[in-house]
């Protein structure tokens, strides 16, 4: 279904952004992260009260790759 879009001002797109206006078959950002984090970590709300004792993060990776970017174009 068409879109009829009106004024758009863009400030800034990083670097790993998509930006799309209009009807699109796939959208595929290339890129990957891996984030390491502690216990108690990302929570949100009001109100939180989070006791963690003696808390450690893992970070040991045996792996070589864990997700590829192969054929994501």
């Amino acid at each position: 279904m068409p879109a009829i879009v009106g004024v758009v001002q863009v400030i800034s797109v990083g670097s790993s952004s998509i930006f799309n206006i209009g009807d699109v078959y796939k959208m595929m950002p290339i890129s990957t992260a891996k984030t390491f984090s502690g216990s108690g970590s990302f929570n949100t709300g009001d109100g939180l009260k989070v006791t963690n004792h003696y808390s450690t993060t893992n970070t040991y990776d045996s792996d070589g790759i864990d997700q590829a970017n192969i054929m994501n174009l």
